[in-house]
C-alpha cells in the first residue's frame, strides 16, 4: 500500500461515512484497524486526518505508539488480564472488555494511576467459538458490573457480528445498546470493512476498518 492508494481508500471510506451520517442523522467515528500495518503508514494516515487508531495486539501498540504523532489509540483486540497494565491510562478507549475479571483489573490499575479509563463492553452476539466477547445472554450482567466500578467509565458496546449476519442480529445489538444509551454511554462500535454500511444502518456510530483502508494484508 502506497500513499496514493491510502488516500484513495480513505476518500472512498469518508464519502461512504458522510453519506451514512447524513442519511441516519448521526456522526460515525472511524477507527483505523492497524494490525500488521507499519508505523510509517499509520503516521501518514493520521496526517491525512484519521485520529483514532485501533490495535489488536498490545506488543504492536507498544512498538508503534511513539512513532505515530497525534493519534488517539484504541485497543480493539482480545485483552489478556496481565497486559492491561500497558493500556490503562495510556489509550483513549479499551474496546474489548469481556469479563468481570478484566474489568476489575482495569479499575484497580486506573485507581492506582489516578485516572478513569474509558471502555466498551464486548460481547459475542453470534455465540461463535472463534470469537471473543461475553455471551450475549450475560451482557446485562457485565454491563451492570462495569457501571458499578469507580475508575472505569463504560462508554458503550462493541461486537463483531457473524459473517453475512441477518438484519435481526443487528437489531438485537441495537436493542441492547438503546436500553442503556444516555450520558457517557454513547458508543456502539459495530462494523468492519465487510459490513460497516449495514452496521451503521442499524445504529452503529463507530466502525473499525482495516481492509477498506489498507487493502488485504498477510496476517
Amino acid at each position: 500500500m502506497d500513499t496514493d492508494g491510502l488516500k484513495r481508500n480513505l476518500y472512498a471510506v469518508r464519502s461512504s461515512l458522510e453519506k451514512a451520517s447524513g442519511s441516519f442523522g448521526r456522526q460515525v467515528t472511524l477507527v483505523a484497524a492497524t494490525k500488521t500495518v507499519p508505523a510509517d503508514l499509520i503516521d501518514e494516515l493520521v496526517r491525512l486526518g484519521v485520529d483514532r487508531v485501533g490495535e489488536n495486539r498490545v506488543q504492536e501498540y507498544l512498538a508503534k505508539k511513539d512513532a505515530v504523532t497525534g493519534a488517539k489509540w484504541h485497543f480493539i483486540g482480545t485483552l489478556q488480564r496481565n497486559k492491561a497494565k500497558y493500556l490503562v491510562g495510556d489509550v483513549e478507549l479499551i474496546q474489548s472488555v469481556s469479563s468481570a475479571a478484566n474489568a476489575c483489573e482495569i479499575d484497580r490499575l486506573a485507581r492506582l494511576r489516578g485516572v478513569v479509563q474509558d471502555v466498551l463492553a464486548e460481547f459475542n452476539v453470534g455465540g461463535e467459538e472463534s470469537k471473543t466477547g461475553a455471551d450475549f445472554g450475560e451482557a446485562d450482567e457485565l454491563i451492570g458490573k462495569l457501571l458499578d466500578l469507580k475508575n472505569v467509565r463504560l462508554r458503550g458496546l462493541m461486537t463483531v457480528p457473524p459473517r453475512d449476519a441477518p438484519d435481526g442480529i443487528y437489531k438485537k445489538i441495537y436493542a441492547l445498546y438503546s436500553r442503556y444509551e444516555s450520558g457517557a454511554f454513547d458508543t456502539l462500535s459495530v462494523g468492519m470493512s465487510g459490513d460497516y454500511e449495514k452496521a451503521i444502518a442499524f445504529g452503529s456510530n463507530m466502525v473499525r476498518l482495516g481492509t477498506a483502508l489498507f487493502g488485504q494484508r498477510n496476517y
